[in-house]
C-alpha cells in the first residue's frame, strides 16, 4: 500500500526514514551472516544488531505513537529471527555480551524486516496533520515529547547507527 503523504512535513519525514533505509540497504547488502556478526572488538556492536536495534526502536516508537502493535510481533518477526530476548526487547541497554548473542541473521532478514517497519511508518506518515505533530506523546521527560520530537528522535537515532553500520562494512572491505 503506497500512501502519499499530505503536508509538507509528513513528506520531510519520509525523506529522511528513506534515507535511513536506503544506508540499511546498503550496508547489508550481499553481506554474509558471519560478516554481519563481525565485531571490531568485544565491545563493539556488530551490523547486524545495529541494523537489528535500529530498526526495533524505529518500529517500537513508530507504533506506540500510531497505537498499533509492533511490526516485530504483528508479523511475526520475532519468530523469524529466532533470536534469545523477549519479545519487546530493542536493544536498548544491552551488554556486549548480549550483542554478541544476535547472531545466525541474514543480510535479507534484516532488510526485509526494515522494509516491513519502514512501510508502516510511511503509512503512518501519511495520516499525519502538522497539528499532529505538537501531540504529546511521552510524560516522562520535561519537557515532554512531542510526536515531531519523537519522529526527529528516531530519524537521527536510526542515521547515526546506519552509519555506525556503514563504518562497520568499510572496515571490513578494506584491503
Amino acid at each position: 500500500m503506497t500512501v502519499t503523504p499530505t503536508t509538507a512535513s509528513a513528506e520531510l519525514l519520509v525523506d529522511a526514514f528513506g534515507r535511513i533505509r536506503e544506508t540499511v540497504h546498503d550496508a547489508v547488502d550481499g553481506l554474509s551472516p558471519d560478516e554481519l556478526e563481525v565485531r571490531i572488538d568485544d565491545g563493539a556492536n556488530s551490523i547486524a544488531w545495529l541494523v537489528w536495534h535500529l530498526t526495533r526502536i524505529q518500529d517500537d516508537h513508530v507504533a506506540d505513537a500510531a497505537g498499533t502493535e509492533q511490526v516485530w510481533t504483528a508479523q511475526g518477526w520475532h519468530g523469524r529471527f529466532g533470536l534469545p530476548f523477549r519479545p519487546g526487547a530493542t536493544g536498548y541497554g544491552h551488554s556486549a555480551k548480549d550483542v554478541a548473542r544476535l547472531g545466525g541473521v541474514t543480510a535479507e532478514l534484516l532488510a526485509e524486516y526494515h522494509d516491513a517497519v519502514h512501510d508502516r511508518t510511511v503509512e503512518y506518515l501519511g495520516t499525519l496533520a502538522d497539528a499532529d505533530l505538537g501531540r504529546i506523546v511521552d510524560e516522562a521527560w520535561t519537557p515532554a515529547v512531542t510526536l515531531g520530537v519523537r519522529l526527529v528522535s528516531v530519524i537521527s537515532d536510526d542515521l547515526q547507527h546506519a552509519g555506525q553500520a556503514a563504518f562497520v562494512r568499510g572496515w571490513l572491505e578494506r584491503p
